[in-house]
């Protein structure tokens, strides 16, 4: 009888169900330690699941049965990131609506993730577009707002027409949007901003007690980017304005031959000389087409304009030139800059191009050919007013920035590269901000009765374009109903905010909804909170590093400031699962004469993966290229075009693999054993279905292991009988090895543990009842369907699931090995085996080998040179 996966997994999928298996105990009632372990919940996008999706999720679900055996109360919950860009363009396409397209996205997810049998609490669903969840998001936000962590202010945005939207830098390539290629522009536009930068320093200090990879947390870091220095005021020549910069040199302020303004600095107009105005009109609005991860890319073409004005530095009272250049953004610092060219390379490219001084203040280096960027002495840097001459850079920048306190033109300052928050959306589908305005300018926040504030009902969700009449685009609600927007209260006319929150939002604080996901007077009961919270375990892509993880901390952190939770950080561990490529094909390339040419490795869309030329190193027959590659390709032309580059699943090219047709073809339990077995959960790895197929032959295995093929019930082999010490020790080792590796989240060496265990069983005569039901639990979190379908078998009467069974522990005495297989080899051939302990000493091994079997015969009139032993595995003799 074949493995009946279609039938078993269908039958304990209802069960689970049916019985709410998975259901979480509430909080301190439990009586047990908590364990919460958490994924990073979907967009439910109209395309479903593909195989990438349930790595990370299969790896969370290993984890929560195991620990639910081990004796935890396991929260492990699922939910919807359901608002977003992607449903409204459906809607602007379709003309359906978004809650339509959302809801219908989200019944096909939950379909496809209860197919694989994931141990969710599915009570505890939360969709971040369901009214009960809006309703907190916003008090959320009226938070902030009451914090003063939210608030209004006119700031330059990437703004995109074509979406009607502002954009994020990081959804900005080549200044057209990454959805849709549509152009992309900078203007300044009035949008809410939290204050996150208010956090700045907790944000980066907490990192440290954190058991997340170094990685991300060096990403965060840098997002943050803390520095020290000094802000610096720099007088206009012919004015009474100044202009104030920040740098963390100002050792080297007698070397600032130039200033840099950002385009869109707020005294451009006031240090532009009449006869430049219409040159540097004409380079401000190319600048304003450019996102600032463009304008900032170290690589690129130094662009910039003269304005005609000049400034005073403050150490010498020399004029220097003001400069506008794109590199210098409004968002970071104060928006403009004092260049050194001699001792910054950015700096010392912008003066070379443009034909500026360079002058040596730290020596060191040639100047002729770059900045001197190192440490050294202090010259050229004196004058009646400061001397800092002779001084290291760290005695200078102590004494120039006393001097510059004193003199009243600047101070020591403490500055970060992460920049407010820019909150505010023009679209639909997104939370609605609780504020109304008032006409005299004043914001009125929503009361708490009021919530949730829900989004009208609505026919056209594009955005009003910017014409003659209206010198900014309003979002889609400036289309809503005069009933919803206009708002009497206490005898006064009150206008909503149309603007709506980012995605962002509703992903901030999903993981503490969970805890209480029905709680209709309260964020989250502060008695679940402190028993659930940190959680222990999060698991989610890489790309998230800094965006939604910064953020939620930020949240978090308020959220703990006003007290609704206990801890200041979320999410105590953080795991990244490694991307899933498609599917691979190793290819060699030979010529007529059967040398290999080239060899690389080739996705399904036919691109090329990575040169493997290396691998081939002489003339291969046909036959010996079948064993290097699963296609050649017969090649006469040597010359050929590598094009090294990886690609991740996606629907553009064609390499989408969806987990419909692995479960109906060879189960649930086999593509998830497959995606935990294809190499370390934290590395890229390229999909096979060879793979699948030889993870799936595995199953089938230990299904005949169990299972008389003719039959189709327990097999006679199995009984209850006691087992020997060879059943004990293959089975502890098991144990050990697996359960060391799924506490470590190896799970790939844990699966091939259970692999080497299931060669053995599958010798024995006689198959001991305990150490085969003992092997199905340590199985049951990798492969849960067939484990509950042959437990079940094997314990007619138990009317529980696996999963309520208590882990197995290993016992140290059964992995003790008497003896092992000796190979004996003489000139690098085998010649006996010999079993003996594997704790023998060389000499010992050697005399043992000298004298077993044929060996003494095989050495007569021999002359022996040396003997290798390679410790626990063999003795080889070599002979003259």
């Amino acid at each position: 009888m074949a493995y009946p996966f279609q039938t078993i997994e269908k039958k304990w999928q209802e069960f689970w169900e049916t019985n709410n298996t998975f259901k979480t105990e509430d909080g301190i009632k439990s009586g047990k330690p908590k364990y919460y372990v958490l994924d990073m919940f979907p967009y439910p996008s109209g395309t479903g699941l593909h195989v990438g999706h349930p790595e990370g999720y299969t790896a969370t679900d290993i984890m929560t049965r195991y620990k639910r055996m081990n004796g935890f109360n396991v929260l492990h919950p699922m939910g919807w990131d359901a608002f977003g860009l992607p449903a409204e363009q459906y809607a602007i396409e379709s003309g359906t609506h978004p809650r339509l397209t959302t809801e219908k996205n989200i019944t096909r997810f939950r379909e496809q993730l209860k197919a694989l049998g994931f141990a969710y609490d599915w009570n505890r669903q939360v969709n971040t577009t369901d009214p009960n969840y809006l309703k907190w998001t916003q008090w959320i936000f009226l938070q902030l707002y009451k914090k003063g962590l939210a608030y209004i202010a006119e700031v330059p945005v990437n703004w995109c027409p074509a979406l009607g939207t502002v954009l994020a830098n990081e959804e900005v390539i080549n200044g057209r949007s990454e959805r849709g290629n549509h152009p992309v522009f900078r203007r300044p536009m009035r949008q809410w901003m939290l204050r996150i930068t208010e956090y700045a320093e907790r944000l980066l200090q907490d990192l440290e007690g954190l058991d997340w990879p170094e990685s991300t947390k060096e990403m965060q870091r840098n997002w943050i980017g803390k520095s020290a220095g000094a802000e610096v005021y720099f007088k206009i020549a012919g004015g009474d304005e100044r202009i104030l910069v920040y740098t963390t040199r100002p050792d080297t302020l007698f070397g600032a031959t130039y200033m840099v303004l950002a385009p869109e600095h707020p005294l451009v107009s006031k240090v532009t000389k009449e006869e430049y105005r219409d040159q540097i009109q004409e380079y401000l609005e190319k600048a304003i087409q450019k996102s600032d991860i463009e304008r900032t890319e170290l690589q690129k073409d130094k662009t910039g304009i003269f304005t005609g004005g000049f400034a005073i530095n403050p150490v010498n009272d020399m004029k220097i030139p003001i400069w506008i250049a794109d590199y210098v953004l409004i968002s970071y610092g104060t928006g403009a800059i004092m260049a050194v060219p001699g001792h910054d390379q950015r700096d010392y490219e912008f003066a070379k191009t443009f034909d500026l001084p360079i002058i040596e203040v730290i020596k060191g280096g040639d100047l002729s050919k770059e900045a001197f960027t190192g440490d050294g002495i202090l010259v050229n840097s004196s004058s009646d007013k400061v001397d800092i001459n002779d001084l290291s850079v760290s005695e200078a920048i102590i004494k120039i920035t006393i001097w510059l306190e004193e003199e009243g033109i600047g101070r020591h300052k403490i500055n970060y590269k992460l920049r407010d928050w820019l909150f505010s959306r023009q679209r639909y589908w997104g939370e609605p901000i609780p504020i109304l305005h008032g006409s005299d300018g004043e914001m009125v926040p929503l009361d708490f009765e009021d919530l949730p504030l829900l989004l009208p009902e609505m026919d056209d969700y594009k955005p009003i374009p910017a014409d003659d009449t209206n010198t900014d685009p309003k979002p889609p609600l400036a289309r809503a109903p005069q009933s919803w927007r206009i708002v009497k209260k206490d005898s006064q006319v009150y206008h909503r905010e149309l603007n709506t929150m980012p995605q962002w939002a509703g992903s901030c604080w999903y993981y503490l909804r969970y805890i209480d996901p029905h709680n209709d007077n309260q964020l989250v009961n502060p008695e679940k909170e402190r028993y659930w919270m940190p959680v222990d375990l999060y698991v989610g892509g890489a790309e998230h590093s800094v965006l939604h993880l910064l953020y939620s901390r930020f949240w978090h952190k308020v959220l703990f400031d006003i007290g609704v939770t206990s801890c200041s950080e979320p999410f105590q561990k953080l795991v990244h699962q490694g991307m899933i490529l498609g599917e691979m094909e190793f290819r060699v390339y030979i010529d007529e004469e059967g040398r290999p040419v080239s060899a690389d490795l080739v996705d399904n869309s036919g691109l090329h993966l990575k040169n493997a030329t290396q691998l081939l190193s002489k003339r291969l027959t046909e036959n010996e290229v079948s064993k290097f590659a699963d296609s050649y390709v017969l090649r006469s032309d040597p010359s050929i075009t590598i094009d090294a580059r990886a690609f991740k699943m996606s629907k553009s090219r064609g390499n989408v693999i969806s987990p419909d047709q692995i479960i109906n073809d060879y189960g649930a339990d086999s593509l998830r054993l497959y995606e935990m077995f294809m190499g370390p959960l934290k590395d890229v790895k390229a999909w096979s279905m060879k793979g699948v197929e030889g993870v799936h032959r595995f199953l089938s295995r230990v299904w005949r292991l169990y299972i008389d093929e003719d039959s189709g019930k327990i097999s006679g082999e199995v009984q209850d009988r006691p087992p020997t010490n060879e059943h004990l020790r293959a089975l502890h080792q098991a144990i050990k090895k697996v359960t060391l590796d799924i506490e470590n989240m190896q799970y790939n060496t844990a699966i091939s543990a259970m692999m080497v265990f299931v060669n053995e069983a599958m010798g024995w005569d006689k198959k001991p009842l305990p150490v085969m039901k003992d092997f199905l639990l340590i199985l049951n979190p990798f492969a849960p369907h067939i484990t509950e379908e042959l437990w079940h078998r094997l314990n007619p009467q138990d009317q529980n699931s696996i999963d309520s069974q208590t882990w197995p522990s290993y016992d140290e005495q059964y992995l003790v090995v008497d003896s092992i297989d000796w190979v004996i080899q003489i000139n690098g051939k085998i010649r006996e085996h010999v079993q003996a302990s594997p704790y023998l000493s060389n000499k010992e091994i050697e005399e043992i080998a000298f004298n077993f079997g044929r060996i003494p015969q095989l050495l007569q009139n021999k002359q022996i040179k040396k003997v290798i032993v390679v410790s626990k595995k063999l003795v080889n003799i070599v002979i003259v």
